[in-house]
């Protein structure tokens, strides 16, 4: 039985991080921009066989596409020959997540639908496709609720860990593991990818080509279906990925060998797009999926105590929630007239908002707690010039 292999690489970096990066002179700005533009340098000539899923939250589209950080770093890489080529639907599927990088369970409802609405704003007009299949949850946070937004947006299956998944319908371990599956809240349902949490920790770290066909091999052998296996990582972080050295890197060391054996026909793990494979071999039984995130090198990834474990990190969450419910109370009691004269104070208030939610700014421990204060606190002032403006029309 060939098992189908899902390559998922998750593309993130804050707002202003590459730039502060390079002002530094760090090599670490210029080890994460070859990272990026290796991926589709990589895969040239491979359209037949290479298949890979990439996640790039909105603070990075934001930043590879904006003109005078294209021209500062032109000699070092051609930004828009990068966007371009990640265009190419022979070699990419391009999945859905949160402008600025939320953990999506842990904010307002509100917000969560904020976050996807103004990725798919910039995503629909880099990449000039009304649509996108696949949902990424940042962090792989999800709770069964995001089922209802993600169907209404739109997205036909999402990314969950295999930790946190519970078969409702009869299935096997395989099954669980390396079939797709579907998840049901309020009305709505959604195809729930898993991905192989053992098998991505060793694509994250860096692995052999003989270790990983054996390993698929002897975890899908008693499959008497088509089975799924889904690695999913960070894609430009770590140095197995930002490694520049020819044959020390996944791309050179792993992935082009993997698809030599691919072409030359002898390789028992075949690529696939998701959306090919949903299309061919469709799903199998019901799961509920438990909240949670993906594992960290220190943590297993349930009840978020990477974004929530000291006072300072839940009285930032805290601080999110009561700036989110005082900025919608506002912005529902604004009339259409007043909406158009305060439009540039919103959203003010609301962008500092949603980017004071980046997952990054809660999970240093306290180290950059301070950037989601001082977001906060750049909200609040801006919704209360609204406030003075409105009072003295």
């Amino acid at each position: 039985m060939i098992a189908h292999h899902a390559l998922v690489l998750n593309l993130h970096q804050p707002a202003g991080n590459l730039q502060e990066l390079l002002d530094a002179g760090r090599w670490e700005a210029k080890e994460i921009l070859y990272a990026l533009d290796r991926i589709p340098r990589s895969l040239w000539g491979y359209e037949e066989v290479a298949r890979v899923h990439l996640s790039l939250s909105g603070t990075l589209l934001e930043t590879l596409s904006d003109p005078e950080f294209q021209k500062r770093v032109y000699g070092i890489v051609d930004l828009g020959s990068l966007l371009w080529r990640l265009q190419n639907q022979d070699l990419f599927e391009i999945l859905g997540t949160g402008y600025y990088h939320p953990v999506l369970p842990l904010i307002p409802p509100a917000d969560r639908v904020l976050h996807v609405e103004r990725w798919l704003g910039i995503a629909r007009h880099l990449f000039w496709r009304p649509a996108f299949q696949g949902f990424w949850p940042p962090e792989m946070g999800f709770s069964m609720e995001l089922i209802p937004l993600l169907r209404a947006q739109g997205y036909r299956y999402v990314l969950v860990d295999s930790e946190h998944v519970e078969p409702l319908s009869p299935m096997s371990w395989q099954e669980l593991r390396y079939r797709p599956h579907i998840a049901r809240h309020a009305g709505a349902e959604i195809v729930v990818v898993v991905r192989d949490r053992e098998l991505s920790d060793a694509q994250e770290s860096g692995m052999e080509l003989d270790w990983f066909l054996k390993e698929v091999r002897e975890r899908t052998r008693w499959c008497d279906f088509a089975p799924l296996v889904t690695t999913a990582t960070d894609g430009e972080n770590g140095g197995w990925f930002r490694n520049t050295a020819e044959g020390a890197n996944f791309w050179s060391a792993f992935y082009l060998p993997f698809l030599e054996t691919v072409r030359a026909g002898s390789s028992p793990i075949a690529p696939t797009f998701l959306s090919d494979y949903l299309r061919t071999h469709g799903t199998q039984g019901e799961v509920r999926v438990r909240t949670g995130a993906w594992n960290t090198g220190w943590h297993h990834g349930r009840d978020f105590t990477q974004w929530t474990g000291s006072q300072r990190q839940q009285a930032a969450l805290a601080a999110v929630k009561a700036q989110s419910d005082a900025l919608a109370q506002v912005r529902a009691s604004l009339s259409e007239a007043e909406q158009a004269r305060l439009g540039e104070l919103l959203e003010e208030a609301t962008w500092r908002l949603l980017r004071a939610e980046t997952s990054c700014h809660l999970y240093w421990g306290e180290a950059w707690v301070h950037r989601a204060e001082a977001d906060l606190e750049a909200s609040r002032q801006a919704l209360a010039q609204l406030q003075a403006r409105r009072n003295t029309a």
